[in-house]
């Protein structure tokens, strides 16, 4: 039985996106299982993996889920995270 899922991030540079995250999380990685590898634990059961892994990296999606994006953007602006402001949502589909 799966009972654990980590978002899975590829990076070329590991201290800007550990910054970057740390800015966005409000906090530093909770573990650094091995080299090249930051975790945060968001919950009990999910967190997110960011991977110093250049040749790859770009290639990864991280969905964030968020219950109020206008507070979010601000959050974002008050820590120095360029954006271009929320945008509606396409959609909410299910999996298949």
């Amino acid at each position: 039985m799966i009972d654990r899922l980590l978002a899975h991030c590829t990076v070329t540079d590991l201290d800007r996106a550990e910054d970057w995250y740390t800015r966005l999380l409000g906090r530093g990685p909770d573990a650094r299982p091995m080299p090249g590898l930051l975790e945060w634990h968001l919950g009990v059961t999910f967190g997110l993996q960011v991977w110093s892994e250049p040749e790859r990296a770009g290639r990864s999606t991280v969905v964030l889920g968020e219950t109020d994006i206008d507070a979010a953007a601000s959050h974002a602006t008050d820590i120095g995270i360029p954006h271009e402001g929320p945008s509606p949502a396409a959609g909410r589909g299910s999996c298949r």
